[in-house]
Parts: C-alpha cells; sequence; structure tokens
C-alpha cells in the first residue's frame, strides 16, 4: 500500500494501519514468535517436569547430593539459573535479529518522505 492509498471513507490509511500490514512488520513478528514460543513452551516443560518430580518422586528429589544438598534443591536452584540463560539468549537474539529491523521500522515512520535511496547515502 503506498502512502497516496486511500481507504474506502476516502481518508489516507492510517501510518500504524500500514505498518502493521508491511513485510518488515511481518518479517519482524516471525522472528519474534520464532524465538519466544519454543523457548515459552521449552521453559514451561522444564518447570512443568520440576513440579510433578516435586510432587510424585519425592525419594529422586530427597536424595542427598552433598550434605543437607538436595536433588530438589538443585532442581529449584536451576529454575533460577534457566531464567537468566533465557534472558540473557533473548537479549543476545533482539540485538541481532529483532533490533535492526525494528529500528529501520522506526525509522520509516519517523521519515516517510525519505525513499529508500536517501536512506543509504
Amino acid at each position: 500500500m503506498s502512502p497516496t492509498d486511500t481507504d474506502v471513507s476516502g481518508e489516507p490509511p492510517d501510518t500504524w494501519e500500514q505498518v502493521q500490514s508491511s513485510a518488515e512488520f511481518r518479517q519482524l513478528r516471525t522472528r519474534l514468535r520464532r524465538f519466544v514460543f519454543p523457548m515459552a513452551v521449552l521453559f514451561l516443560a522444564w518447570y512443568l517436569l520440576y513440579v510433578l518430580l516435586a510432587d510424585y518422586a519425592h525419594g529422586f528429589m530427597s536424595t542427598k547430593l552433598a550434605g543437607n544438598f538436595t536433588v530438589g534443591l538443585l532442581f529449584g536452584l536451576l529454575q533460577f539459573v534457566s531464567t537468566f540463560l533465557i534472558t540473557w539468549l533473548y537479549v543476545r537474539y533482539a540485538n541481532r535479529n529483532l533490533d535492526p529491523l525494528s529500528e529501520r521500522i522506526r525509522e520509516d515512520i519517523e521519515n516517510p518522505a525519505e525513499s529508500p535511496a536517501e536512506k543509504e547515502r
């Protein structure tokens, strides 16, 4: 859709609707979903495993590893570690794959009159 197109009412289309329907925005959404959904499934499965083991595998979870340090305590601490790991992975992924594209989209919104040839200079 070009900036000169009009909708049914004769008004120019809204900038945000143009952005949302643009190929770059769809690509940004796809890249985000490609990371977020699998990571969410993995984390929820890991958390569910921890909860189920804590509820149904008392003997295994109470196995002492060193002193009073048990498998259950280790798994509980690993929940925190996995949260920080996911955060670090997301920041790294976003810096490489999401931020450059979102920056281009933002520039297109803020400077709609600039042509793509002028932006490359």
